[in-house]
Order: structure tokens, then sequence, then C-alpha cells
């Protein structure tokens, strides 16, 4: 009992120094940079209205969201605070501005996020396809992988192309240096990350999981989150020199040894500092890395930074 006590007191203490770092530094370095005073007139549409034809996909700033489609996941109340990463729906995330999802999968093609099972995989489908009903120039990344644990959905990349097969950029790397208007009138890059069937080749309706990376951590401490995302971002080639996307995730994750075991304030401790995260990849060098930057709970003001620096880009500004 004693070692216990003395081991959630140290957790205690550490959680506590790297607030304040993470405080401190908001408050020494700020958060303006380039674009940061940009608010896009209509979050839906943001594409269009920054020029879909001069706007090229590795120029891009995409606000994503992590595990998506868990806004009705669990029970409400018992369950749910311990899984749920989003509030909002697919439809009202894409609506807001997100244009990368992040979703999860089991064998019976039903979103989950470890063991707790929410709707189909059909209700992420006829959101996304309603959203682009209703705009005309939104290119969307939509992320889908079995969850660690599961098995493959049968026959599911055959499921995905007859359901998005009109909209969907087929597999190829030309795609990077090209704009949205190029694009058209494709518009969603489907990223199918199987965990033991065969990943889609190049020419394929799909794209395989090497086009969307990530250096994902296990930790629920915020400036070692910070820290790691700022380290392996700075190790990756500029975006306008590879033909991939690489995600950065403004998140922390609930520990199983630690009292809190709720998603939203765990992930609150690293929330709003995405716009100091992205000052400080000026400082450091590395902003013309910046390219996917994904969160949990998902608001305004994240969508608002991601296009404010996506703004700067096309101006020439950063």
């Amino acid at each position: 009992m004693g070692s216990t006590v003395s081991t959630q007191v140290q957790k205690r203490k550490a959680l506590s120094t790297e607030k304040k770092v993470l405080c401190d530094l908001n408050q020494s370095s700020g958060c303006d940079f380039p674009g940061c005073d940009y608010c896009p007139p209509d979050r839906k549409a943001w594409m269009a209205g920054l020029g879909a034809e001069k706007l090229h996909i590795n120029k891009i700033v995409w606000p994503g969201t992590h595990d998506s489609a868990t806004n009705k996941i669990g029970i409400p109340f018992v369950s749910r605070p311990f899984a749920q990463c989003q509030s909002l729906s697919i439809y009202r995330q894409l609506v807001l501005g997100t244009r990368v999802l992040d979703v999860r999968v089991q064998e019976d093609r039903k979103i989950c996020h470890g063991i707790l099972v929410t709707y189909g995989i059909d209700v992420v489908i006829q959101d996304i396809k309603k959203f682009l009903s209703e705009t005309e120039k939104e290119i969307v990344i939509l992320e889908i992988r079995t969850e660690f644990g599961h098995q493959d959905p049968p026959d599911f990349d055959k499921y995905l192309v007859d359901q998005l097969g009109e909209f969907l950029i087929h597999q190829d790397d030309h795609v990077f240096g090209k704009t949205v208007e190029e694009l058209l009138p494709r518009r969603i890059i489907c990223i199918w990350k199987p965990r033991k069937s065969p990943h889609p080749k190049a020419g394929d309706p799909l794209w395989s999981a090497v086009y969307l990376t990530d250096n994902w951590i296990d930790t629920d401490l915020p400036s070692t989150k910070f820290d790691s995302n700022m380290k392996h971002l700075s190790e990756q080639p500029p975006a306008l020199s590879r033909n991939y996307f690489y995600r950065v995730e403004n998140t922390v994750t609930p520990k199983a040894d630690n009292p809190i075991l709720c998603v939203k304030p765990v992930t609150g401790r690293i929330h709003g500092y995405s716009r100091l995260f992205i000052s400080q990849c000026f400082a450091k060098g590395c902003v013309d890395r910046l390219q996917v930057l994904s969160t949990d709970f998902i608001d305004k003001d994240f969508v608002d930074a991601c296009v404010g620096l996506t703004h700067a880009r096309i101006e020439g500004k950063a």
C-alpha cells in the first residue's frame, strides 16, 4: 500500500511540473505565428475559400480528429467517458472544418475504441457523403484501420470502393504536388490500414498505410507528449519534399495506473496548446514539416489555427 501511495504522489508531482512547463512556455513565448489571426469566413468550405486553384495538397495544414467516430460510443455516463474522444458527429466535424478522420473498425464493420463499440461504418459513410453533397471543393482524408486486437472486416476494401468509388482519389505519389482544383471532382483520399488483409497498391482506389504516418506515444503527461511531437516532427523531411502525410496528435492518453481515467480531463492537459505548438515549430525551424495536426474534441479555435497557417503558406508568409 505504501509503495502505491508513493507512486501516485510522484505521478501527481510529475503531472503538476509538466503542466507548469507548458503554461510557462505559453506565457513566455506566446502563440503568435504568421496566419494566427486569420479566421475563415466559412469553415464548412474553407478550402474553397482559400482558392482551390492555388491550394496544393502538400501546403495544407490539415485539421484532424483522433478517434473520430466515438461521439456515441459506449453507455452514456457509464463507459462513454472512458472512450469518447469527440462529442460531434462525423458530419458536424466536417462542417466545423475537420479534414482528416481517424476511424477504427472491428470485424463486424462497427466502430470501436478498444473493447467499446458504437454505430456501424455506414453511419460514417453517410455523414461524409452528406457533407460532400453540400460542398464542392473540400478534400477529405479518411483513414480507416482495424482496431488493435480485432480482426479485419471481410472484403472491407471492396465495401469501401463500392460505397465511395465516385469520390476516391486513387493512390498516386503525384497527388501531393497537385492543387485541390486539379483533383476534382474526386474528393476523398481513403487510407485503409488492415491488420492482416492485403494492403492497397499503387494505382488502387484506396491508399496504403505508409501514406499516413505518425509517432504516437502512450503518455498522459502533456509536456512529454509536446516535446515528443516536436522531436519527431523535426526529424521529418519538409512537407513539400515528401510523398506521404505526417500526423502530429495534440493529445494525451489516460493511463490505467492513474486515478483519472476519463478521456476529456486527461486530454485537456494539452488540448489548449495547439497554437503554442505551431508557434514553437516556427521558433525551432520545423514549421515546414507540419502537415496533419489532430486533436480530441475538436473546436473552432483548433481549425482556425490550422487554416490560418495554411493561408499564410499560400500567401508566401510561412
